[in-house]
């Protein structure tokens, strides 16, 4: 009683989700590998947010901006794997220290040298920063857009972002304008070169 409305629904949200997810997979790909700089995991975590969307489907179509909240998704998996990553450094770093005896095997700072790119410069910057910043300028939202997606105020977007374009020109060289760091933010966003 009552099935074939109950699978007429199914069907229909099963399609709905599957036309999000071709529309808006490879963008969620995009933002996961700015995020984390891991262009193998980048697949991972978009894969897994479009899981979790899809176990909140009835909720995440009702919802004012189903996009936002998919890129929100993505940004909390992306802050965990993060988080994961440099607990697991930590506790790298503290096997291979030295102890007492120093046996040469402690690294201080093994990326400083590389970061010779937009993207190793984007590594560099605190979480809310890289978010704000790739958000804004690689995929082009809106101070309130920002906001939305990463839970914070619209005050806290443009400061976050006005330093994390301050950091990244340090962090690239004096000789780098604001409009340059846009571009090859937006650059990496399409996958080009500067």
């Amino acid at each position: 009683m009552g099935t074939s409305i109950d699978t007429d629904a199914d069907d229909a949200a099963a399609a709905e989700f599957h036309e999000f997810f071709e529309a808006h997979y490879a963008e969620l790909a995009r933002l996961a590998h700015l995020l984390t700089g891991e262009a193998d995991a980048a697949d991972d975590l978009a894969a897994d947010a479009l899981l979790a969307l899809w176990h909140r489907w009835d909720r995440v179509r009702n919802a004012d901006h189903p996009v936002a909240y998919a890129r929100g998704v993505v940004a909390n998996l992306a802050r965990t794997r993060i988080r994961s990553a440099v607990r697991e450094r930590r506790r790298i770093a503290l096997f291979w220290a030295p102890r007492g005896g120093g046996d040469g095997y402690a690294v201080d700072d093994p990326d400083v040298s590389a970061v010779v790119d937009v993207q190793g410069a984007l590594r560099r910057l605190p979480f809310r920063k890289r978010a704000c910043v790739v958000l804004r300028h690689a995929f082009d939202l809106s101070e309130r857009d920002t906001s939305l997606v990463l839970g914070i105020s619209v005050g806290t977007v443009k400061s976050q972002t006005s330093r994390a374009v301050a950091e990244l020109q340090r962090l690239l060289g004096p000789d780098t304008p604001a409009a340059h760091v846009h571009v090859a933010v937006a650059a990496q966003r399409t996958g080009g070169s500067q």
